[in-house]
């Protein structure tokens, strides 16, 4: 086609699913990214003979906008799918239980395994059944929900004690990466009421079965390049012009229209006061933090592929080991969301609390030799998804023709998640084929 190409800004999710979809229908896109690799928050890197992911990245068969794009660049085979959402739950002090989904239709699949929750007492186990059911009346799209927290409204259902900790902060840290109390309900009943009790098989979890950086990074780079596109990495756009155009490392750089996909705070220091009035606002997300625990020990301490936990620090396990390439022993990683007491805390203080609580709730681990622990941490991982948040996140249009915003944290009508960043960067692509289409018939 005549003209610049498009501008991707950008080389998260987002953006990667942006330049994919117009260059499947076929326009001529470059891709800018300021750093030396694509994937965004989702990426790997070496440490000695292993390739670490910086975090865990899940994703549930309800996310369909993902597993699209896994399609359309070849990673479909390099994940793993659950036949059926099963989950561990695992304590420091030995019990265990177990969250499977029964043959049922939704949203009565999981009611026999809250009915037979053995981490829960007989009236904590129809509680959580009860609250369930309530939860499932609300509509997330009730801009009311925004404005009150999850923990009021359990309060008010009686979820407390161990229906709370062991059902719904299980899945709401992991989900939201807020606690239930910082939680927006909307937010909250979007994640329920989609995942665990909408489909059936909307829940059933699915992992990498290869590095982030493979899955998402090189075959992304491949993908766009196949399409016709470019990808510039180490690429640093400093300011979107009228036109629209780009300021990439200096110059000035024309482009047909700009998809600017970069987190928040990044996009309101781009985006000129005329494009997008309202800026403010959503520069104003405040962002939440997430860390990750990884764990090399001299021999197999677990069996299973991963696992929650509750009463402890540790919240979810995954096993790394065939992903990063380990001959010997296993590697671990814990992911840590809602993490802002762990921060900013030295290594060695999170290694103190973590090692002998990995050691208390994998009792084989007792007598296996740490060979290799480390910490990773996303300080903005996404934005804090509280009260009120959900008015403060803008649609992809701008004021400017031929301008649009990507990513996560926009309004997509899902949370900051892996299925938010692409299903944003699909509709910031839609809206530029509109606009190059009316350009066209002009």
């Amino acid at each position: 086609m005549s003209g610049p190409p498009v501008a991707v800004v950008g080389g998260g999710l987002a953006g990667i699913a942006a330049a994919v979809a117009l260059g499947e229908a076929g326009h001529r896109v470059t891709l800018y990214e300021a750093r030396p690799r694509l994937g965004g928050a989702t990426h790997s890197f070496a440490r000695g003979d292993l390739m670490v992911d910086n975090g865990q990245h899940v994703f549930l068969r309800c996310c369909t906008a993902y597993r699209g794009l896994l399609d359309r660049i070849g990673g479909a085979r390099r994940v793993r799918m659950q036949d059926r959402f099963d989950v561990r739950v695992l304590t420091p002090g030995g019990r265990e239980g177990r969250l499977r989904r029964a043959a049922l239709p939704g949203p009565f699949h999981l009611l026999p395994a809250l009915a037979t929750y053995s981490l829960l007492g007989p009236g904590d186990r129809m509680r959580a059944v009860r609250g369930s059911l309530a939860l499932a009346r609300l509509d997330p799209a009730d801009p009311r929900l925004d404005l009150v927290d999850l923990g009021t409204w359990l309060d008010g259902h009686g979820q407390r004690g161990p229906a709370r900790h062991a059902v719904w902060e299980l899945f709401t840290v992991a989900a939201l990466n807020v606690t239930a109390d910082h939680a927006a309900l909307g937010a909250a009943v979007k994640v329920f009421r989609t995942a665990l009790l909408g489909r059936a098989d909307a829940a059933d979890i699915g992992v990498p079965a290869v590095p982030l950086g493979e899955l998402h990074g090189t075959a992304a780079e491949r993908a766009i390049a196949r399409r016709g596109g470019r990808v510039r990495l180490s690429a640093k756009v400093g300011a979107v012009l009228p036109g629209p155009a780009l300021m990439v490392d200096g110059r000035r750089v024309e482009a047909s229209a700009v998809v600017l996909a970069v987190p928040h705070e990044q996009a309101a220091r781009l985006v000129p006061d005329g494009a997008a009035p309202g800026r403010d606002r959503w520069a104003g997300l405040r962002s939440s933090p997430i860390v990750n625990v990884h764990a090399v020990y001299d021999r197999r301490v677990t069996g299973l592929p991963f696992a929650a936990v509750v009463g402890s620090p540790v919240q979810w396990i995954f096993d790394k080991t065939g992903v990063a390439g380990l001959d010997r022993g296993q590697y671990l990683t814990v992911s840590v969301s809602a993490a802002d007491r762990w921060i900013d805390l030295p290594s060695a203080r999170v290694r103190a609390e973590f090692d002998p609580e990995l050691r208390r709730i994998l009792p084989a681990a007792a007598s296996a030799r740490l060979t290799d622990f480390f910490v990773t941490r996303e300080r903005r991982a996404t934005f804090c998804q509280g009260p009120g948040s959900g008015a403060l996140r803008p649609g992809a249009a701008t004021r400017w023709p031929g301008l649009y915003l990507a990513g996560a944290w926009t309004d997509t009508g899902w949370p900051d998640t892996m299925e938010g960043a692409v299903r944003s960067g699909l509709t910031a692509a839609r809206l530029v084929r509109r606009h190059l289409r009316e350009g066209a018939a002009s």
